[in-house]
């Protein structure tokens, strides 16, 4: 239960960022935010993402891609999960989307993602 707050209060600070249209507050936040030192458990990145899972669900409005994995790499960050955000695009018919990946696999998206957008930036 503690987990799912955190990652809802999470969603929380992103959607701040983005609906202040401060996109380049939100890219150095996810970008510079350290990795904890602290061993992760090995079940931490699937508790993670569940908790993440379940705080979209219970969100007032509808998380998109770019505030459920900005919030998402900074939670795994913060339990020692060393991930990075993605930020990809197609060209026609144009589309932007982003996802996380922890060690090159994507943790919360279709696994084809990468096939669909060129990958523009690793936060």
């Amino acid at each position: 239960m503690f987990l799912m707050l955190q990652a809802y209060l999470k969603l929380i600070q992103m959607d701040l960022y983005l609906a202040k249209k401060d996109f380049a507050a939100l890219y150095k936040k996810v970008r510079s935010y350290p990795v904890s030192k602290k061993t992760s458990t090995p079940d931490a990145l699937a508790r993670i993402c569940a908790a993440m899972d379940m705080a979209c669900i219970w969100y007032w409005k509808e998380a998109l891609c770019l505030q459920r994995s900005a919030a998402l790499t900074c939670l795994l960050k913060r339990y020692g999960v060393p991930a990075q955000m993605i930020i990809g695009a197609q060209q026609m018919p144009f589309k932007a989307h982003a996802w996380v990946e922890v060690d090159g696999r994507i943790v919360n998206d279709k696994a084809y993602m990468r096939e669909l957008y060129a990958v523009l930036d690793r936060c």
